[in-house]
């Protein structure tokens, strides 16, 4: 098993909060405002004004699971992870595969 405390370490060396860190606080964050929980995440970019995470959030169960509609959110955050904001950037299904 991999040791995280010096990825802690490291991270709080240069000021920064770990990004594992980041990727629970936002998404909890934005479960807490939303309702909705991510699951999965698809960007996770360091800024000058904090961090911008992309998630991937089931926001209409269907069955067939395939026609299950998804949602790509875009979350952002100040430099320590707090949620700044957030929004969506586009609904699909989840059987589809050219979704732009």
């Amino acid at each position: 098993m991999a040791d995280t405390s010096k990825n802690s370490e490291k991270s709080a060396a240069d000021g920064r909060p770990p990004a594992l860190d980041v990727l629970r606080r936002a998404g909890a964050q934005l479960a807490e405002l939303t309702g909705l929980r991510a699951e999965a995440v698809t960007r996770l970019e360091h800024t000058e004004k904090g961090w911008i995470v992309e998630v991937e959030i089931l926001e209409l169960a269907r069955v067939p699971d395939t026609m299950s509609l998804m949602a790509s959110y875009e979350i952002t955050t100040d430099p320590e992870g707090t949620l700044t904001g957030y929004r969506r950037l586009s609904r699909y299904e989840r059987g589809r595969s050219d979704r732009r």
